[in-house]
């Protein structure tokens, strides 16, 4: 599995200074942290960013990349950020990703920068109506996505189907729905679609204690139901998904393989 390294985020007091500061240390402090514990890729979430996004997008891109041998997921709404990011964004270690487009028509554009960029595609199922009720209505939703991104110019194998985890406090049902919906999505497409979800939403609004308990659980269910790639914590998720290859014969067993 893919893991998204998610500490990057403007919603963290020390990353948000150190964004308005342009203070690389900690950002790349953070970066190196998520890559030694096996992300792949860095999420750079700079929020809306309405004033000055693209200078601080392209600036997140660099400063990661400076530090990590990795690509980055450029999270925002802001399209002229993304975009900016695209240009700067080192494609040596792999692709950038965009997060993300949707059902809404105002995210539609994000196909056309992914086909421009060449960039991997997170599709969101969900629209501008309101949250999906269910797995099949993410399912559906799946489907208009992947037919739009084939007119848009974005291959299917670079796109990544998110079936929008909820918080298990307030939407406990939807924790199953989107169990189901992962299953669903595979069999949309011949080869599998790829799924991708934000795990720790599962776990928003739950005591701290609690939190990695749901998260590295949550996890375990999505990994059987076949999720491709998760934007998440890496220290919690690497020994689940490392564990899962383990007992399921995907890796060979050894008493080191937590290091592998």
């Amino acid at each position: 599995m893919l893991i998204i390294g998610e500490k990057l985020s403007i919603i963290a007091k020390r990353v948000r200074e150190a964004m308005f500061a342009r203070d690389k240390a900690p950002i790349q402090e953070i970066a190196k942290r998520q890559y030694n514990e096996g992300s792949r890729m860095i999420d750079a979430n700079i929020g809306p960013a309405e004033d000055g996004g693209e200078e601080l997008m392209q600036w997140m891109v660099t400063t990661i990349q400076e530090a990590v041998a990795a690509p980055v997921c450029l999270d925002t709404t802001n399209q002229k950020a993304i975009e900016a990011g695209l240009k700067v964004h080192n494609g040596q270690w792999g692709k950038p990703m965009i997060n993300s487009t949707s059902n809404d028509p105002e995210r539609f554009g994000i196909l056309e920068l992914g086909a421009k960029y060449d960039a991997l595609v997170i599709g969101l199922t969900v629209g501008k109506g309101g949250l999906p009720a269910d797995a099949e209505e993410r399912c559906a939703i799946a489907a208009e996505i992947m037919a739009r991104a084939m007119e848009y110019g974005v291959p299917l194998e670079d796109l990544y189907l998110d079936p929008l985890v909820l918080q298990i406090a307030t939407s406990q049902d939807h924790a199953a729905h989107v169990i189901k919906a992962i299953k669903m999505f595979q069999e949309l497409n011949d080869p599998a679609m790829k799924t991708v979800v934000g795990l720790s939403n599962i776990s928003n609004g739950a005591p701290k204690a609690l939190r990695p308990i749901i998260n590295k659980y949550y996890a375990l269910l999505l990994l059987n139901a076949g999720l491709t790639a998760a934007i998440a914590d890496a220290h919690e998720i690497a020994e689940v998904a490392k564990t899962y290859d383990v007992i399921m014969g995907k890796t060979l067993y050894a008493h080191s393989y937590l290091e592998m």
